[in-house]
């Protein structure tokens, strides 16, 4: 790769909805995390080419509780920002969604260090989602976000409302007021507000975050407005060319360098065959933009201006250039914490579930609720990046009942998985099962129980482009095939049951014991290999 071009995406698969971040030397970026624990991805950079996780933010129940949040809940479009020596990040927690109402309460922490320990959160409302906090000159602070309106024949995406935020008291004051009710592209959500030479810069996300996905911008001279939109709106979207790369694009945030250069982080996604579904689910890029003579941004990748398509590569900053290690291939489970690569579904890890020092060398999962579950169910996960490459781990579990499973699986959220499971069964024992769920609804793709005799079970899956094959062994040489080859495309936004979902694709470890007797399952390693770099 050449290392003066930024590769897109740059954070690939599911990095949704990227706030991107500028502290002296260096660049943050926080992403979505939904109904996946801990809370808000982040990210390091020091050049914009190279990025590394860092770990997340909320890390404690008492910052994020998930048991029961709706598949796509959870943790929405958080917006980091920088004052007075302190990190902040706003974010919210959606407790319902989909059906017509939204219970979306919004939240703000703080740290010293992006790091952490960030703070117990502070309440702000729950009027709509999608909160941005804006720093003015004269140190006052202001939270804007979607206002959602549930009302039947009414606009759902309300407009954009602006409040004064009051840290002492730890409460918003002041009436909100709505400020932007957006364009004719509808769906306005994902504000982010900018000064520069006393203008008011505000952009926002529109057209939904599918395929009209774009990114508006509208200014003002006064922070409650009128704001008045570009002249040559949308100023990023992929919807008027489908042969683009990276579709969906929109839910943008700016970034200045120290040399004054200019970057739009926003989000993506990638299809795949004639469904058009994006297995990886919506990732992150970069484009370069500058402002024109008129004080508007326009993109400015290639020397070509007035066009809101986004690029693949995009010139890089004039900046000294910073790799970082890749994620590991091998995970051997021998460190005290899961490493930043893994999350878990809903609920924190805890040694009632999860531990890596009971059985050193091992992750042990012990057995709960059913992958169908919105509570508790043991489950860790890994982002599937790429669609070319394979997942492999080494499983000692001894089931004496069909209602107690673990194995490896490919996992998209409650509605829609697959999974290679060793179980017991009344006519063969202890055994292998494929088992998939199609928007809701089981599928055994094994009718004949595959017999094992062995300890220890090596399980595999293999991802190329829109296939996934899964398979197995007992002496760790010699693969068997387990079950036909599965269409991949199922794990991705647009196969859900709402047609619209907001996760991606991961690769999964998990045990379950619906007898309640809590049966401990013991994972040697998890191997992830990548046969591509990224996937064009």
């Amino acid at each position: 790769m050449n290392t003066h071009l930024i590769q897109n995406p740059v954070l690939r698969g599911f990095h949704p909805d990227p706030s991107i971040l500028r502290v002296g030397e260096d660049y943050y970026i926080a992403t979505s995390t939904f109904e996946w624990f801990p809370g808000v991805r982040l990210h390091h950079s020091r050049d914009l080419v190279h990025f590394r996780p860092i770990g997340y933010a909320l890390t404690r129940p008492s910052q994020l509780a998930l048991h029961g949040n709706p598949r796509s809940g959870g943790v929405w479009a958080p917006c980091l920002s920088y004052a007075d020596g302190l990190f902040f990040l706003v974010y919210t927690d959606v407790k319902a969604w989909g059906h017509g109402y939204c219970d979306a309460h919004n939240y703000l922490v703080t740290a010293q260090r992006i790091e952490g320990p960030w703070s117990e959160p502070m309440y702000l409302n729950s009027s709509g989602f999608d909160p941005s906090l804006f720093h003015d000159d004269d140190g006052r602070k202001w939270l804007v976000n979607v206002v959602w309106d549930h009302r039947p024949g009414r606009n759902q995406f309300g407009g954009i409302a602006l409040q004064e935020v009051c840290l002492p008291e730890r409460r918003l004051i002041g009436a909100p007021r709505l400020i932007f009710r957006g364009s004719p592209l509808g769906c306005t959500e994902g504000p982010h507000l900018y000064k520069r030479r006393g203008q008011y810069y505000l952009i926002v996300a529109e057209g939904g975050t599918s395929y009209d996905h774009a990114v508006t911008l509208a200014r003002a001279s006064s922070l409650e407005g009128p704001y008045e939109l570009a002249p040559e709106n949308p100023l990023l979207s992929a919807r008027h060319d489908p042969e683009l790369s990276l579709q969906k694009s929109g839910h943008a945030s700016l970034v200045e360098t120290p040399g004054g250069e200019l970057y739009l982080a926003h989000l993506c996604g990638r299809p795949r065959g004639p469904g058009r579904r994006c297995t990886l689910g919506r990732e992150t890029a970069l484009q370069r933009v500058r402002w024109d003579a008129q004080g508007w941004l326009t993109l400015d990748n290639n020397g070509h201006t007035r066009s809101p398509s986004p690029s693949l590569q995009v010139p890089a900053p004039v900046l000294p250039r910073q790799a970082f290690p890749s994620e590991p291939v091998r995970d051997d489970f021998d460190k005290k914490q899961l490493g930043p690569h893994f999350q878990t579904l809903r609920d924190p890890a805890d040694a009632s579930w999860l531990s890596l020092t009971e059985r050193p060398g091992f992750l042990r999962l012990r057995g709960r609720e059913s992958p169908q579950s919105l509570h508790r169910q043991s489950l860790v996960g890994r982002r599937i990046q790429s669609l070319d490459c394979r997942v492999q781990t080494l499983l000692e579990f001894q089931p004496q009942s069909f209602q107690q499973a673990a194995g490896l699986g490919c996992f998209y959220d409650d509605e829609c998985f697959f999974l290679a499971q060793v179980t017991w069964d009344e006519r063969a024992g202890k055994c292998l099962k494929l088992l998939g769920s199609e928007r809701g609804k089981l599928v055994d793709w094994t009718p004949e129980p595959v017999l094992l005799g062995k300890r220890t079970t090596c399980l595999r899956a293999d991802l190329s482009g829109e296939g996934l094959c899964f398979s197995f062994s007992e002496d760790g040489a010699r693969f068997t095939s387990l079950g036909p080859e599965l269409d991949l495309t199922l794990l991705s936004d647009e196969a859900t049951s709402l047609g619209l979902g907001f996760t991606g694709a991961f690769a999964v470890l998990f045990a379950y014991d619906l007898g309640g007797t809590h049966a401990a399952a013991d994972f040697d390693y998890l191997d992830y290999e990548e046969r591509e770099a990224s996937d064009g």
